[in-house]
């Protein structure tokens, strides 16, 4: 059966549009601020799931400074190289602990490790599914992939919640372009990723892409077919989910 959907009338995606980085960061964190207090209102813990990458940086940083009761979040993050060394700051559990959940000091965190072993990746799977997850902070690769589901791997039917995918060059080459690795031979070839599926079954997402560099991406998000060529496109199908662009990333 073919994995291809066809393009949707209407895309229940909304997109936001800033002149800045900056603005978009403060936008997006204010906004995610507020659907965190409103689900504290009938919930005593929100779930979220948070993407690891510099194009998060300025939302997290806004969202670190807001007055959020963090003690009754519960936190996740979304995939994870295999094969670092346990300490290396490229590593998107130590990305985030160094930049956001040492800063904010989350009620509770659960990181991917580096070995990607069957028996962390199925219990991360378990915890994912012991609940509902409220909030997803996540972004879009240059070559459109949402987590690490690069086009060749990327599934929207997927059966399973976390898998082990190979990355694709353009995935691994972004890695180095955006500064994580000194060259791409450093970059794992391989990782620990939350399918699309398991994605998508969040109740809201904040999807955060500043840059030139992502224009392209963002252009066949919304304008190209809902289709695992543009794993993105399928963001076009979710009820609550918004797109934060500055002018760069913005289609002309």
């Amino acid at each position: 059966m073919s994995n291809h959907q066809p393009t949707l009338p209407e895309s229940l995606l909304s997109v936001r549009t800033f002149p800045t980085r900056e603005a978009m960061g403060e936008a997006a964190a204010e906004d995610v601020a507020k659907t965190i207090h409103q689900i504290m209102e009938r919930k005593e813990t929100v779930r979220m799931i948070f993407a690891s990458a510099p194009s998060q940086l300025e939302m997290l940083t806004s969202l670190s400074t807001l007055d959020i009761p963090w003690s009754r979040v519960e936190a996740f993050h979304m995939d994870e190289y295999i094969g670092l060394p346990v300490e290396a700051p490229q590593g998107f559990g130590n990305w985030l602990q160094n930049h956001f959940f040492n800063v904010v000091e989350v009620g509770k965190t659960h990181l991917l490790d580096m070995n990607g072993s069957t028996d962390q990746t199925q219990y991360y799977a378990r915890e994912l599914e012991s609940a509902p997850i409220d909030i997803v902070c996540l972004g879009i690769g240059v070559n459109g992939h949402i987590a690490f589901n690069d086009p060749p791997v990327a599934d929207f039917n997927d059966p399973l919640d976390i898998k082990t995918v190979e990355l694709e060059p353009a995935c691994r080459q972004q890695q180095v372009d955006e500064g994580c690795f000194a060259t791409l031979a450093e970059v794992p070839t391989h990782a620990v990723t939350l399918t699309i599926p398991r994605l998508l079954r969040a109740e809201h997402l904040f999807c955060i892409v500043p840059g030139a560099h992502k224009r392209t991406a963002v252009t066949a998000t919304l304008h190209g077919p809902v289709s695992p060529d543009c794993p993105a496109s399928i963001l076009n199908t979710h009820a609550n989910c918004t797109l934060y662009l500055d002018a760069e990333s913005a289609p002309a």
